[in-house]
């Protein structure tokens, strides 16, 4: 049981999946701290400074803060907006380097092909088109 336990948990998989668990909370440091250091308080100069933190409704003795639940969707909206621009601007690095790899990449042009263009051009132009 200890050795199939062993093997498990040094597979890659799981060895990668550690690694992006820790990357990841350290992201979510990093989109909490844009979401509530720079976005939101740019939001909320475009929106006059809203919260909905206030927003409640009693009833009898109960007091339900809805407020406090449409703030945490707005957030979610402005965290979620967030990394859709961040996972589009690194899409679009990776498409450039994709590019650059696949000219790099690319097969040598045979020898034979070339010259069968030549002659295809040469044909062309002989009869005017």
């Amino acid at each position: 049981m200890w050795k199939d336990f062993k093997e498990f948990a040094f597979k890659g998989n799981v060895l990668d999946l550690a690694v992006a668990v820790v990357i990841g909370a350290a992201f979510g440091k990093i989109v909490s701290s844009l979401v509530e250091n720079i976005i939101t308080p740019l939001v909320g100069l475009l929106l006059n400074g809203v919260d909905f933190t206030s927003l409640s409704f009693k009833y009898k003795e109960t007091e339900i803060l809805y407020g406090n639940f449409i703030q945490s969707v707005f957030d979610f909206i402005v965290i979620s907006f967030s990394i859709f621009l961040f996972v589009r601007l690194l899409s679009k690095f990776k498409r450039k380097e994709d590019v650059v790899e696949a000219i790099k990449e690319a097969p040598p042009v045979d020898a034979k092909e070339v010259l069968l263009e030549e002659i295809r051009d040469l044909l062309k132009k002989q009869n005017g088109a």
